[in-house]
């Protein structure tokens, strides 16, 4: 699964030091002061921590067919992840360049990188699993695998890559869609609660996903109007 490699170039709790009482206006205010930071404050800010269903399943198939795709799903997720910075990165630091040559030059010790670091164990990805990954980049990114190939290298080569994919039940040109594919409302499951977890490490998707409103739809059969 070499044409992976090319992918990923673009590619809580506070501790309390002190509790301090401040006489302000002669009214007793209590101040929280929180390790590492030298300013005092009245309030501490939570992290959002999302309402998720409880899992159920109809049958002892579908509870082994979700446990399946969830860990799949964890094996590949951190690549995606990795893919959408390394595309922030690229992008932030090819607009501090002028000339094309230097661009060109950026771009291909990047890639011999991410290669070098990378390829073997991409190359170790099963056919489902490099499915999921394809979705999960877009997911990331906000575009496919196929138009990442193709920003890298050049059309031709996007379309043999996804032609090769093919043999192998992949296509490159893959969406992420939760709101209309069951099983990638499962991943979202899967990636919000374990984001949840902290088993995995939470990155702003670049699409625009409502978990609510995919729950309400997928497991509470509600839609919008």
């Amino acid at each position: 699964m070499n044409y992976f490699k090319y992918i990923l170039i673009f590619l809580p709790f506070f501790g309390f030091t002190q509790i301090n009482d401040f006489e302000k206006d002669s009214t007793d205010v209590k101040y929280l002061i929180i390790k590492g930071d030298s300013v005092p404050r009245t309030t501490i800010d939570l992290a959002e921590v999302m309402l998720l269903h409880k899992l159920e399943f109809d049958s002892k198939k579908d509870r082994i067919r979700y446990l399946i795709l969830r860990r799949k799903t964890i094996k590949v997720y951190p690549y995606a992840k990795l893919a959408a910075e390394r595309l922030d990165s690229l992008s932030s630091h090819l607009k501090t360049l002028t000339k094309r040559r230097h661009k060109k030059r950026y771009t291909k010790k990047i890639q011999k990188y991410i290669e070098g670091e990378f390829s073997d164990e991409l190359k170790k990805l099963t056919r489902t699993e490099g499915q999921i990954l394809v979705k999960l980049i877009h997911r990331q990114t906000g575009r496919t695998t196929f138009d990442l190939v193709k920003e890298l290298r050049t059309g031709w080569r996007a379309f043999w890559y996804n032609t090769t994919a093919s043999m192998f039940d992949i296509s490159l040109k893959k969406e992420y869609d939760p709101w209309n594919e069951k099983e990638d409302f499962l991943i979202e499951d899967i990636l919000q609660r374990n984001f949840q977890s902290g088993r995995l490490v939470r990155q702003k998707s670049k699409l625009d996903i409502d978990f609510y409103d995919l729950t309400d739809k997928w497991i509470y059969n509600k839609t919008e109007d």
